[in-house]
């Protein structure tokens, strides 16, 4: 199997050919573990170095996590069989009354494609339902967005959930959406605010790891 076919594949958002590669490699012998690290995270991190240099918009960048997606897809029951353990664990999901789910889908895929373990809550995400979740899986971060201004306060409603419940200090809470930014998070007391996907990913992947050496 083509390594480079493969990034190529992805990148371009050719989810049929990455599964026919995916498989390829696999009947080949070629390691569960190096096909995605080689194959499928690799091509993502470029896409998203694209992404942040304005080379390819959210368009592409959707197609390709889709095409990564299915790749995975394949990928991730032999994962589990072969005791390989997921990086982490994250719940994310949409704030209450923000029915927006391209930015935080993409999010989600990102994160999926750099080992993580998903739990997605959807769009409309009751407050209480990100503790609950977070709770319930043990989570590592929670990813809270919102995409539009009325529905931003809802962030600091969703992180004072967390402080009620007596459990804020054991999650990494990340937040991000067209409207937010830095000094807004700061404002709610969440741990990290990124500007896009690839952003996000890389700022939960580099937490997780050190998490893990600790």
């Amino acid at each position: 199997m083509d390594f480079e076919e493969l990034s190529l594949a992805v990148q371009k958002g050719k989810a049929k050919q990455v599964k026919e590669l995916v498989n390829q490699g696999i009947e080949e012998g070629i390691s569960i573990e190096k096909i995605l690290n080689e194959g499928l995270i690799s091509a993502m991190g470029i896409v998203g170095d694209n992404f942040k240099n304005n080379k390819i918009y959210v368009p592409e960048m959707l197609v390709a996590a889709r095409a990564m997606s299915a790749g995975l897809a394949i990928l991730e029951p032999l994962l589990t069989a072969t005791g390989v353990k997921p990086i982490g664990k994250i719940v994310i999901g949409t704030v209450k009354g923000d029915l927006h789910d391209i930015g935080k889908n993409l999010v989600a895929m990102m994160m999926k494609g750099m080992g993580a373990t998903i739990y997605d809550l959807g769009i409309d995400v009751p407050d209480i339902a990100f503790v609950e979740k977070a709770e319930e899986v043990g989570a590592d971060i929670v990813c809270i967005s919102a995409l539009l201004t009325t529905t931003m306060p809802a962030i600091g409603d969703v992180i004072r959930e967390f402080e009620k419940a007596g459990v804020r200090d054991k999650y990494r809470i990340m937040v991000g959406g067209a409207p937010v930014n830095q000094a807004f998070a700061d404002s709610v007391g969440a741990d990290a605010y990124t500007a896009n996907a690839s952003d996000a990913a890389e700022n939960a992947k580099a937490f997780l790891l050190s998490k893990s050496n600790k």
